[in-house]
């Protein structure tokens, strides 16, 4: 059964070279009675001939051959005609004239093609039901090994700068403030549970006080969240912490690393520095704290062209300290009225009260509110906004976070109609790489009545921000920075607080959480903070989302070997199931009738 080869190896060098292939049956033709069977590994295909001049029951065994059956193949390599070359293919310009077969699996005949064109076009369901056929396509196959190389990548680019592959737990303790766990009862401790680790946080943290000072993992993550394109309930990061260094360094080495993998995956040179845009600035210019900037239709303020206005939506938002945002969508004045409802709808959906907007058309302003506007005030839009005949331009007013949320929403379905209308190109191979930095420390929650970490409750201070705690918190920035790649964040993370009193402080004073509550859940980190703890820093990357970006796909569950539905389904095993009694009962736990 040893192969001499694989079948995307083969070429004119190769011509009469005695051969072995193994692999699975792609297509069978029949010319006349010479079989041909085009076979397929994971790294090509190759054709194989089957001439009944030469071995008439060896013709007669590959005729009733199925696809999809698993087969090993000797014999030896020839040049095809040149009429019959397949320039589509690397093997293309040979053939292998088979000399023995032998069938190691007859395969069924399969749900649907394992074919790239057909197989997309196949249910999303039915190709997780039969994942390990789905997994079987070029497509896929490709997709895999995009994966394997970028996480080579990544691996030897760390593993040069010194640091030090160290697996953390999975079986951690509850931690309720962040994203739904995933809880696991423990035998050994009734009525008490584990939590599986939404992310190594803490443990790394530890690493650093342990002195391992350079700590990477390729890290398994667990969520029970509801499910969309771009998350799983389990999920792998790159997770990295570093002692002894401040922002620069950070986004030094996170850089290197993307261009390592751009370089090693795609071959594609990527360009540093990345450019940093603060917090504040992504939201007034592209209503998000994840901008794609691979196109304009930036987002401007004009509460100063409003501040006198006489329309009062306008002027009662900007009297309760509200902001006023708009932008200009070039050449889509046509959009027809289901399109523009569709973006109505979507502003209500993110709070606002409707979506107001101007059309530039035949030489007039078309709009319900244009009516309120002065003259110096059309003068002032029209110069600000570059208003020209079709376009339009879309308004939100209110609290400036919803404002510039709402626009930047709009920004994006407005991009997206321009670009299928043909108006608008947003190339798919550029990669506009940026970092956000200087996020908020805090934000209120109304709900809980109280300040709680923008980030994580770790994240420390920019240290000359560090005196406003007391008086002011909200106008602390926190030294917090997300990686971001064409309107997807691949990752964020922060220098963290080294020092027991300001962790404490953090804790007690400004995120209010009880004394008992904070020993409880992180005692033994301010224990630790008090014998050495070394300046440190880290950031998680989401391997998934730059695998699917990587490969050109738009859904991560195409990226991951098993996924979930958006149920949180395996559709392949049929889990999650049910346990038996007694399995529950050593565990302590009864299942109650929610009816």
């Amino acid at each position: 059964m040893k192969r001499t080869h694989h079948c995307g190896q083969l070429n004119k060098v190769s011509v009469g070279e005695k051969v072995h292939l193994i692999g699975w049956v792609d297509s069978i033709r029949d010319h006349g009675g010479i079989i041909f069977v085009d076979l397929r590994d994971r790294e090509g295909i190759t054709q194989i001939v089957f001439n009944p001049e030469d071995d008439a029951s060896l013709a007669e065994e590959a005729s009733v051959l199925k696809p999809e059956s698993v087969i090993g193949v000797a014999g030896s390599v020839g040049a095809r005609p040149e009429e019959t070359v397949n320039r589509k293919l690397e093997t293309g310009g040979i053939e292998v004239v088979a000399t023995t077969l032998d069938v190691h699996n007859v395969a069924q005949t399969p749900p649907f093609p394992i074919d790239d064109e057909k197989g997309d076009k196949v249910g999303e369901d039915l190709r997780l039901t039969y994942r390990y056929l789905d997994m079987r396509r070029p497509k896929m196959q490709r997709i895999f090994r995009i994966r394997h190389d970028a996480c080579k990548a990544t691996r030897d680019y760390f593993n040069e700068e010194g640091f030090l592959e160290v697996e953390t737990p999975f079986l951690f303790k509850s931690t309720p403030e962040g994203a739904r766990e995933y809880l696991v009862p423990s035998r050994l401790n009734p009525g008490e549970f584990y939590a599986l680790t939404q992310s190594p946080q803490q443990f790394k943290q530890m690493l650093m006080v342990a002195g391992i000072e350079k700590y990477y993992q390729m890290a398994r993550c667990f969520r029970d969240e509801d499910l969309r394109a771009d998350r799983q309930p389990e999920f792998t990061q790159i997770d990295l912490e570093m002692s002894f260094i401040d922002r620069e360094d950070m986004y030094a080495l996170i850089e290197g690393l993307i261009r390592r993998i751009w370089k090693e995956v795609l071959d594609v040179d990527v360009r540093a520095p990345f450019t940093r845009i603060p917090y504040v600035d992504a939201m007034n210019r592209y209503g998000s704290d994840k901008p794609d900037t691979r196109f304009g239709m930036e987002i401007r303020d004009l509460g100063d062209v409003f501040a006198k206005s006489e329309f009062k939506v306008f002027a009662s938002t900007l009297r309760s300290g509200g902001g006023i945002k708009a932008f200009n969508a070039k050449g889509l004045a046509e959009l027809t009225q289901g399109e523009l409802n569709h973006l109505t709808e979507t502003a209500q959906g993110l709070g606002a009260k409707g979506l107001a907007f101007i059309k530039a058309e035949k030489g007039e302003w078309k709009s319900p509110i244009v009516k309120f506007f002065s003259g110096g005030e059309k003068a002032a839009l029209s110069e600000r906004l570059g208003i020209e005949e079709g376009d339009i331009v879309f308004f939100a007013a209110d609290e400036w976070e919803r404002a510039c949320t709402v626009m930047g929403r709009i920004r994006l379905e407005a991009a997206e109609l321009l670009k299928n209308k043909g108006r608008l190109e947003i190339p798919s191979d550029r990669y506009d790489f940026l970092w956000v930095v200087d996020f908020p420390l805090v934000v209120y929650e109304e709900e809980a009545g109280r300040y709680v970490a923008a980030h994580h409750p770790f994240t420390a201070p920019v240290p000359e921000d560090t005196g406003l705690l007391d008086s002011d918190p909200k106008a602390v920035r926190g030294q917090h920075y997300d990686l971001v790649l064409n309107g997807v964040e691949l990752g964020g993370g922060s220098i963290r607080v080294h020092r027991r009193e300001l962790q404490k402080k953090l804790f007690e004073d400004v995120f209010r959480i009880p004394p008992d509550v904070a020993e409880d859940r992180f005692g033994y980190m301010l224990r630790a903070f008090g014998y050495g703890a070394p300046p440190h820093g880290g950031i998680a990357l989401g391997f998934d989302r730059m695998v699917a970006i990587l490969s050109g796909v738009t859904s991560i569950r195409d990226v991951i070997a098993f996924p979930k539905t958006q149920k949180g389904q395996c559709l392949m095993t049929d889990s999650p199931g049910p346990v038996t009694e007694r399995q529950l009962r050593d565990l302590h736990i009864r299942v109650m009738d929610t009816e």
